[in-house]
């Protein structure tokens, strides 16, 4: 067997498939726009850590990639960071992207809302707890035209969160359970 460098892991996807990585370049892409706002050197100790806890403490090399994300949301939270990580599933966050909603209303914001009422009402058929979207920022921008982030980017963003809380708000079968809502 081929001996892994010190900080990777493997990580077993949902599909079963072992995929070897390093844990800081996992951790980089599960906190997100948070790794902008995190000391570089902390991203590193906390994913030095996550490691360090289940090669020597668990005495296990390969973690799936729910357990790393608690892990590290564990050791974020010791360095004084409330993070919530981008839960993954073959590289790709788990959830709707919001710029392929976009995409698909041709970025008419009437037809993007109905598109996205309709993704809603498909995630919320198929999830146990949670409703994700994530690239909030970027749809804002296609669907306002905008090349920076501005006052019309702010607008807009704003109105998809507060059209997925009304969306959550009114689904009787979330009443029923505690279903969560993540718009990123």
């Amino acid at each position: 067997m081929i001996q892994l460098h010190p900080d990777c892991l493997i990580f077993k996807t949902s599909q079963g498939e072992l995929i070897p990585c390093s844990a800081e370049t996992v951790t980089i892409e599960m906190i997100g726009d948070a790794s902008s706002i995190i000391d570089p050197e902390t991203v590193r100790e906390a994913a030095a850590a996550v490691v360090h806890y289940f090669k020597y403490d668990l005495h296990r090399e390969t973690v799936s990639i729910a357990e790393f994300s608690e892990a590290l949301q564990r050791a974020l939270r010791c360095f004084g960071f409330d993070v919530t990580t981008n839960t993954f599933e073959n590289g790709v966050p788990i959830g709707t992207d919001l710029r392929e909603v976009a995409r698909a209303a041709d970025d008419y914001e009437l037809v993007f809302f109905q598109r996205l009422r309709a993704e809603f009402l498909r995630q919320a058929r198929e999830s146990e707890e949670i409703v994700r979207f994530w690239g909030l920022r970027d749809c804002a921008k296609q669907i306002t035209g905008a090349k920076r982030w501005g006052h019309n980017c702010e607008r807009f963003s704003e109105q998809v969160v507060d059209f997925l809380r009304n969306c959550l708000s009114i689904d009787a079968d979330a009443q029923s359970r505690s279903r969560g809502l993540i718009v990123r």
